[in-house]
């Protein structure tokens, strides 16, 4: 298994600390996040990891080298200074020719728990795009998925009348997708949102779903930075 990390947003909400170092970076549990990150992948299964990087990109460069370390192989795809949101750099690394014909995806700024193995499988090993997703009803964040029977009816960000059209879940943050289709619905080198193509997935009767019953946890905010570790510290103990 191979899997893509977005790591090169500039973490805005995180600031000032991320004026300094790349969210993946930032220090938790005594460790680099992206440590935590490696160590869950290399456990699941995951044998590759190519990291999208931009701000402050070359500090992930420096502190994870060849991924020797997690007992992964690790590759390098650089936005620069020029960056083109999730669904952009996703097409970025296509392009680069460094990934599989099916590929995980993962948030730079995620920690989660559930069996990546598992996910893999529910994808036909990456036969078919795949979205993870979490009963939500609004607790964590704005659901913004229509789930139901296996599949994602509807992935679609920022709609006000999310609860009354049937939208429980939130993407989790763990997909699977097919080099062939993002090079079909990103255009080349151009600002995207990921977002979108996995609403257009959605609505073409694209888009298998896979239910995950544990939260999420994330780094994105302060708040989340202290849940998660809280977390870690009370899994230690």
């Amino acid at each position: 298994m191979q899997c893509l990390i977005l790591a090169g947003g500039l973490g805005t909400r995180m600031r000032p600390v991320t004026e300094e170092i790349p969210k993946a970076m930032i220090e938790v549990g005594g460790r680099p996040f992206v440590d935590h990150q490696l160590h869950w992948l290399a456990a699941g299964g995951v044998e590759s990891v190519v990291f999208s990087i931009g701000h402050k990109g070359s500090l992930i460069r420096e502190h994870v080298g060849d991924g020797e370390a997690w007992g992964l192989s690790a590759h390098f795809v650089d936005e620069g200074t020029q960056l083109m949101e999730t669904g952009g750099a996703v097409r970025l690394a296509v392009d680069a020719g460094i990934l599989d014909d099916a590929f995980l995806v993962l948030y730079g700024d995620s920690y989660l728990r559930i069996d990546i193995g598992t996910v893999w499988a529910a994808s036909d090993r990456g036969a078919e795009c795949l979205m993870t997703v979490f009963r939500n009803d609004g607790a964590w964040d704005n659901s913004n998925v229509i789930f139901n029977g296996g599949r994602v009816e509807l992935y679609e960000k920022g709609r006000d009348d999310a609860r009354n059209i049937g939208m429980r879940h939130i993407d989790y943050g763990l997909n699977v997708l097919r080099a062939e289709i993002v090079a079909e619905y990103v255009p080349r080198a151009t600002v995207h949102d990921l977002a979108d193509l996995y609403h257009v997935l959605s609505v073409n009767g694209h888009l298998r779903g896979f239910e995950v019953t544990e939260r999420f946890y994330e780094i994105g905010t302060p708040d989340g930075l202290a849940d998660l570790e809280k977390h870690l510290e009370e899994n230690r103990s």
